[in-house]
């Protein structure tokens, strides 16, 4: 236990646990920072369930990059989360989700998958394109309408008119023995999960954090999406 807690950073309501090899977050994390954790990052473990983020009653973010996270996937009801980002798990069913999600999350305005083949793009899978990806996010829209940014863009107006009239019919299906004919059967996910360059994808330089209105990762370990300050838009 001494080890992993050696793995925790806080810096007033910002909490990291990182690179702690956990399925599950430790009852200790809840115990110490659950009523004072806004803004907590769990990326680089092996996590397979975030069911003690029921302790997290105050959680805004929720960064989880980095993990094994599947279609089993279950939130408690976070009433004030407005960033969740799941870079790099292994989600493939992309409905399922996002109706967790829509009914956990009623604050939720941004939201990141890169990296799990529930978002396709080329740079998870060769022979998904452009068209694939804009019809993943007409219908993650669909489902989330309150959504602000997704994944690296910036939602517009645009897009948001278009899931409203298409966006139900924007589901990707994924042939279910595709995986297997490509050899990926049993293989590790960071051998096919990656959505940045591999000079990006140092567990060392792993950056983030997320303000108010004002979207630039910092700090040692966000993997994922870099979301576009104000003065940028």
């Amino acid at each position: 236990m001494a080890g992993r807690e050696s793995n925790v950073v806080v810096n007033g309501t910002q909490v990291s646990f990182l690179e702690a090899n956990c399925e599950e977050i430790p009852e200790f994390l809840g115990e110490r920072y659950g009523k004072i954790a806004k803004r907590l990052d769990l990326s680089y473990n092996q996590l397979r369930s975030l069911e003690a983020l029921k302790a997290f009653t105050s959680l805004e973010e929720l960064i989880v990059d980095n993990n094994l996270l599947g279609n089993d996937l279950q939130l408690p009801r976070l009433q004030h989360l407005h960033t969740l980002t799941l870079n790099k798990n292994l989600i493939t069913d992309i409905e399922i989700l996002l109706d967790h999600i829509s009914e956990m999350t009623p604050s939720l305005e941004y939201l990141s998958l890169l990296g799990n083949e529930a978002c396709p793009n080329e740079l998870v899978s060769q022979d998904k394109d452009e068209d694939d990806y804009q019809r993943y996010r007409y219908f993650v829209l669909h489902k989330l309408p309150n959504l602000k940014f997704l994944d690296a863009r910036k939602v517009t107006r645009k897009e948001l008119e278009e899931s409203k009239t298409r966006g139900a019919f924007m589901k990707v299906v994924k042939p279910k023995d595709d995986k297997e004919s490509l050899g990926h059967k049993g293989a590790s996910p960071e051998m096919f999960y990656t959505p940045l360059p591999s000079g990006s994808r140092d567990p060392k330089n792993h950056k983030g954090v997320f303000s108010k209105c004002q979207y630039v990762y910092y700090g040692k370990h966000s993997e994922g999406n870099r979301f576009i300050r104000d003065d940028q838009l």
